[in-house]
């Protein structure tokens, strides 16, 4: 069995309260912007080539169904694809494309505000800010969504910049739970979704990455006992830079966690339960589907990835000291490894 740990550190992180440029003039990493908010207040003004990397990834869940895409935008490419899941057959489906040059492709400056779209290749995908919230528009030869994501008034995500050097950054969006409807159509069936009980998560990234990069991430979300509650938690690829993208989310109001959490999971068996714990979290991650992949692509590239759907269960400390049950939130784990 093999195990990932990392110690529980506390970590030192400020509390950005007013907009911010994510770079300085000459592209380099603003030290201003080091930092994290409960609203997205950076603008992710990057320049030139090097690694610049940016994403939007949307997921959507309900008690019958994962839907689950991603925008991505790596200097002179594009990737693109979606994932559906049956939660009850199981079923399957993916769609991917990869545009070589980039093009038709554009992403915006700042979390909530603005447009992204991939509007050639294999995968169509465009997502717009609109007055009711983000609509969710994708169209492959095995799906097509319409999906509008409810902005809920009041209601915090987290934003993180994690500094690895002044030319090296990312900065990350990660807003957890919100309430979506619409349908989605998978090789001919329409299945609809009600804010009643499906939610949706975002995590948006932009910032010049490192050649590779292995990475945790984690969330989840629901309403035990009629409590909005929800579970951000991540790893590895934030050690020893004095940030971390970990955070309760209760009410919809952020409590940050400042400290690199300890992950132990099996990677011989991803269907194992995986633990998450430190000072303030103590989660249990017990899957019920696992979508994992090894992709070789030109050049160097190599993505690598399992990603487990399932349950949490155990107990997350508010900022008050609250301990909150958190018990039978859906959502997922993964481990990622990145070579660009």
């Amino acid at each position: 069995m093999t195990k990932h740990t990392m110690h529980a550190n506390a970590v030192h992180e400020r509390e950005i309260t007013a907009r911010v440029d994510l770079c300085r003039p000459d592209g380099r990493l603003n030290p201003e912007a080091v930092g994290w908010s409960r609203v997205p207040l950076h603008r992710a003004n990057i320049r030139g080539w090097g690694r610049t990397m940016r994403w939007d990834y949307w997921a959507v869940t309900s008690a019958d169904l994962v839907f689950a895409f991603s925008a991505s935008s790596l200097d002179y490419l594009a990737g693109e694809s979606a994932f559906f899941l049956d939660r009850h057959t199981g079923e399957q489906v993916t769609s991917r494309g990869l545009l070589v040059p980039a093009r038709n492709v554009s992403f915006s400056g700042r979390s909530g505000e603005g447009s992204v779209r991939i509007g050639a290749g294999a995968v169509r995908i465009s997502t717009d800010e609109t007055a009711g919230g983000t609509r969710l528009r994708l169209k492959s030869a095995e799906m097509e969504a319409d999906i509008l994501v409810h902005r809920v008034p009041g209601r915090e995500s987290l934003s993180v910049v994690v500094p690895w050097s002044a030319r090296r950054f990312q900065y990350t969006v990660k807003d957890v739970g919100r309430p979506a409807e619409g349908t989605v159509r998978v090789n001919g069936v329409t299945r609809t979704i009600s804010a009643d009980e499906a939610l949706a998560t975002l995590d948006l990234g932009r910032g010049r990455w490192p050649g590779d990069i292995l990475w945790n991430w984690g969330a989840g979300a629901g309403r035990p006992g009629g409590r909005d509650v929800a579970v951000q938690v991540g790893g590895k690829w934030t050690d020893g830079t004095g940030s971390v993208e970990n955070a309760l989310i209760l009410d919809g109001r952020v409590h940050k966690i400042s400290e690199e959490l300890i992950w132990r999971y099996d990677t011989s068996d991803w269907h194992a339960p995986w633990r998450i714990t430190g000072e303030r979290v103590d989660l249990e991650f017990v899957p019920e589907h696992v979508r994992a992949a090894d992709v070789r692509r030109a050049f160097y590239m190599r993505s690598r990835e399992a990603q487990a759907f399932g349950h949490y269960r155990g107990t997350v400390v508010a900022d008050d000291g609250e301990i909150v049950d958190v018990d039978g939130l859906y959502g997922w784990a993964e481990e990622v490894y990145r070579r660009w």
